[in-house]
């Protein structure tokens, strides 16, 4: 189904996620876009956004959504669900923000995930993606995996190559880390639906299974799945021999602060993904792809277009140099175009196309459900202290 004219965009959230998403739409050239406006439950949060970037303060998400054709959910993870069914069988479009969808608990207020069965929660997470496609599907709208790293300008150089040369990937290592999420939300499983391994392991792993896509595709017209995972999480800050200084986020209920995950292809070759709260000095985003015929390391974050020394910590007070920084005192990495460097304009520019045009995109359901059932195979196998355990395929 193909829109004509102005595309309406409504944002669900009003926070971190929210902001740049604004600020990316704005960025979007050659299709109309108009962003109408905001929810989020808490009216003084979507009022200040309404406020600040000129958009109107809906006071409540059915509203918001008869008024657009699009909804952007930049909400925490344990809201994608509900909204996005919603927003289907009220027939508008969705945008979903990582994690696509995963398994939350029954609501019972002294679960806890860390204690929970993993085999479960991997069943529901399967079942939540599900539910989400065939809202889509009998609705007929479209459903967009918000994952910035598939558009990053790196991944994309990398993509361009792959497709050029024929290129087979043997081996794909990445991490995202940095000092600890900002959101209220994460650090209890209920909200956010796991730890590091869903808040930042989606990101590498992710970019992961699309390049292994784009290999398969390129050299046999189709796409290379993962088959099997192997993964150990550990809780570093709640371990009671931790030393806390200060200077990691430390308040996490029941959830992971350090990931190691192991990934074999249905072709036989291999990924390592690390994700963890335990990086000081602004967010570690890379990526190196070893193929047969070249070799190649994506920077996210940091990259070396800007280096700079500054001397006096107050002078920049009112200067962004780049997320999670810590301090801007002595060196530093300030990036020149942060939400283009990390695929978000990007990402936005593919969706707002395919909306107009009625094609799919880049980062697609399929790959949110490759995604989703990754992420919760490897909990299974943390559970069982690392055996390699085989990922569901959803067809």
């Amino acid at each position: 189904m193909k829109t004509t004219g102005p595309i309406k965009i409504g944002i669900a959230g009003s926070r971190f996620a929210a902001k740049f998403h604004l600020e990316s739409y704005r960025q979007v050239s050659g299709v109309a876009v108009d962003v109408v406006g905001v929810y989020s439950k808490t009216k003084e949060s979507r009022e200040a956004f309404a406020r600040e970037h000129g958009v109107k303060a809906f006071e409540s998400f059915d509203d918001l959504v008869r008024a657009v054709d699009v909804v952007d959910l930049c909400v925490p993870g344990y809201q994608h669900e509900p909204m996005c069914v919603r927003a289907a069988e009220l027939g508008k479009h969705v945008i979903i923000e990582k994690p696509f969808t995963g398994a939350y608990g029954p609501g019972m207020p002294d679960w806890r995930g860390d204690q929970a069965d993993k085999k479960g929660l991997l069943e529901e997470a399967v079942k939540s993606v599900r539910r989400m496609l065939e809202a889509a599907a009998k609705n007929r709208v479209k459903l967009m995996y918000a994952e910035n790293w598939v558009y990053a300008p790196s991944i994309q150089k990398e993509v361009a190559i792959l497709r050029a040369t024929k290129g087979q990937i043997l081996w794909i290592h990445g991490e995202e880390s940095h000092s600890g999420s900002t959101s209220s939300a994460y650090g209890d499983w209920k909200l956010s639906g796991g730890g590091s391994l869903v808040g930042k392991g989606c990101h590498p792993l992710t970019a992961c299974l699309y390049l292994k896509r784009v290999e398969g595709i390129a050299r046999q017209g189709r796409a290379i799945h993962p088959k099997t995972v192997s993964c150990r999480t550990h809780s570093i800050t709640r371990n009671p021999a931790f030393a806390d200084r200060g200077h990691l986020r430390t308040e996490y209920k029941d959830i992971e602060d350090f990931v190691q995950v192991h990934l074999t292809f249905a072709d036989g070759m291999v990924a390592d993904i690390f994700s963890s709260e335990l990086v000081m000095g602004g967010v570690h985003n890379w990526m190196e792809i070893y193929a047969n015929n070249h070799r190649m390391r994506c920077n996210i974050n940091p990259t070396d277009a800007n280096l700079l020394y500054n001397p006096v910590e107050a002078q920049l007070k009112d200067v962004y140099l780049t997320e999670k920084l810590g301090t801007k005192q002595g060196w530093s990495f300030p990036s020149p175009d942060e939400n283009w460097m990390t695929g978000y304009p990007q990402e936005l520019q593919d969706f707002m196309e395919c909306i107009r045009d009625g094609r799919e995109p880049q980062s697609d359901v399929g790959l949110a459900a490759d995604t989703v059932t990754t992420l919760y195979a490897a909990y299974v196998s943390a559970q069982d202290a690392g055996r390699e355990t085989v990922i569901p395929q959803l067809g």
